[in-house]
């Protein structure tokens, strides 16, 4: 392990520990016999359908990238499926660094540069973010007057803001309203940078070059590899097909949450929209960023935090109801992911440091 990864790592683990601490603190009392009945409990059908959206969703995410890729070569997606179960393994079981096993492997399947899927993957990446910006918007906004009923929401006190008192849904208004304005400007910006990614590189070089050469570099970098990416977007008709597949991916995602929380049948969770699932898929994405390999952490623990703060759930069954979103829209790819580097005689850790040193060399190319 590289000095710079283990710093990460080692800074995501005292972030993590103090969030399980304080956590720990705030409950004062656990009781593991009500944990185990109630996961115990679970209708193992609606686990199963939880799964197989999961699984669905990659074969979704292969046909997205197909479209992707169709400016420089007809791929099949069955070509491109196993590609990205392994990738999302390895995310799964290495944390961050095994991201770009999955622009690796395909690049090496359709012999293509890894710059190339580079540039694929962060395209990728603001369709994924801009499809779940705009269905938590809308979400938030037209659910409005059901969400704000929510114990965590119709219980808290009101506050003071600027001369107006206002509840904490406001804020999740205010934050939704944001989020769509983000959307906006993000699509504003991809159109700039399209038209001259070169004189678009510049300007974020000089910005965040104040920060530092070395990364306003990278950034450059990526902003060329983002431009370069949006040629990947073939015409008009392949916009609309990737973004109706991005929606439908996270709409795919909210399913399988819903299906989790639905397998505890004797319990409220069992009564969760679809409305209301999307907070906590909303809560999983943003802790998604405090990860560590194979345990997690980050993602649960935010979970844990909506079931237990907005929908005052018990310590216990918010605890296994977290757990089991994370079991099974996470890392139950695992499996299948590594019989898929079985058959295709591919070791996850030697993908992981190759894709890496490609990486690496493409951000010092000049």
């Amino acid at each position: 392990m590289s000095k710079k990864r283990f710093l990460i790592t080692a800074l995501v683990l005292v972030v993590l520990a103090s969030l399980v601490y304080l956590q720990v603190r705030a409950w004062k009392k656990f009781d593991w016999h009500r944990f185990w009945v109630a996961t115990h409990n679970t209708n193992k059908f609606y686990i199963v359908a939880g799964v197989a959206l999961v699984y669905a969703d990659y074969i979704l995410r292969a046909l997205r990238w197909k479209i992707l890729l169709r400016p420089v070569c007809e791929a099949k997606t069955s070509d491109l499926v196993a590609p990205t179960m392994i990738g999302f393994t390895g995310l799964a079981l290495l944390g961050r660094p095994g991201e770009f096993i999955r622009p690796y492997l395909i690049a090496r399947k359709v012999n293509l540069s890894m710059s190339s899927q580079l540039a694929v993957w962060t395209v990728e990446r603001i369709f994924d973010t801009g499809a779940f910006a705009l269905i938590m918007a809308v979400n938030i906004l037209w659910s409005r007057e059901t969400l704000s009923k929510l114990p965590g929401f119709a219980n808290s006190p009101r506050r003071h803001f600027l001369g107006y008192e206002v509840s904490s849904f406001t804020f999740f208004e205010a934050f939704a309203i944001a989020l769509f304005l983000g959307v906006v400007m993000v699509a504003l910006v991809a159109v700039k940078i399209r038209k001259n990614p070169s004189i678009a590189s510049k300007f974020f070089v000089r910005l965040f070059g104040r920060i530092s050469p070395k990364v306003g570099h990278a950034v450059g970098k990526r902003v060329v590899a983002f431009g370069e990416g949006l040629n990947t977007v073939k015409d008009l008709a392949s916009f609309f097909q990737l973004s109706g597949l991005s929606i439908l991916i996270w709409v795919f995602i909210g399913f399988a949450y819903m299906a989790v929380t639905h397998a505890y049948s004797i319990h409220r969770l069992s009564q969760m929209t679809l409305s209301s699932v999307f907070l906590l898929t909303a809560a999983s994405v943003v802790g998604g960023v405090l990860q560590l390999p194979v345990v997690g952490g980050g993602s649960q623990l935010a979970t844990i935090g909506m079931l237990r703060g907005v929908f005052n759930l018990s310590p216990e069954l918010a605890t296994s109801c977290g757990i089991m979103l994370w079991l099974t829209t996470f890392m139950s790819v695992t499996p299948a992911g590594l019989a898929m580097a079985r058959s295709e005689h591919v070791s996850i850790t030697q993908m992981e440091e190759a894709s890496i040193q490609e990486e690496e060399k493409f951000l010092e190319e000049d």
